[in-house]
């Protein structure tokens, strides 16, 4: 087994704590983003998304500090993070691109890395990190998909639309503009995701 001070894997933990931060933040400021265009659902998703994100920097950040043999201070790591300006379909487009690198490429690295140095349990830590940010990945696809089409409160046959603050539900093609429950606009409409594929 690789001394851990000395190996990949510490490095690949320290890297995937600070991007799973900067990722959290960014669904937060997603979230805010999706509230002030009117889209409270949305919020709601992004605002999970980003408890997700801060969970994996707490199992990376509990990783290190558990394996390592001394009080780690500093350590210096050099990646990668995006910074971009734009609209709310932007920032979608933008995320899927982070979660599609995370889960098809960096963490499967990682894992690989991990278990060639003996660390079979953060190899599956990594693994396991992936299989969410896939979830995300395919979540962000169908939902620019959507809004992009101006199609996330309709569909092709009579689905069962939502409210995510009453309750009320009703099976339409269309969702309604203001739930004639509790009055709240649109944009309480549970968004229909089908997490067995990318499709609408």
């Amino acid at each position: 087994m690789q001394e851990f001070d000395k190996s990949r894997t510490k490095q690949n933990l320290a890297r995937a704590f600070a991007g799973e931060c900067q990722d959290g933040a960014r669904y937060q400021f997603m979230a805010t983003l999706a509230q002030d265009e009117g889209y409270n659902y949305m919020q709601t998703i992004f605002k999970t998304h980003a408890k997700n994100e801060m969970a994996h920097a707490k199992k990376f950040y509990n990783l290190i500090t558990d394996n390592c043999s001394c009080k780690q201070k500093n350590i210096e790591i050099c990646g990668g993070y995006p910074f971009t300006k734009g609209n709310l379909l932007d920032t979608i487009k933008d995320a899927m691109g982070v979660e599609e690198s995370q889960s098809d490429n960096v963490y499967p690295d990682f894992a690989k890395v991990a278990k060639d140095e003996g660390y079979a349990d953060i190899a599956k830590a990594f693994l396991f990190a992936s299989s969410v940010e896939n979830c995300h990945k395919l979540m962000l696809e169908q939902l620019y998909t959507k809004l992009k089409g101006k199609k996330l409160y309709k569909s092709p046959t009579a689905i069962k639309w939502k409210c995510s603050n009453c309750g009320f539900e009703h099976t339409a093609k269309n969702a309604w503009d203001v739930c004639p429950s509790c009055d709240m606009p649109q944009g309480y409409v549970e968004i229909p995701i089908d997490m067995q594929s990318g499709d609408e």
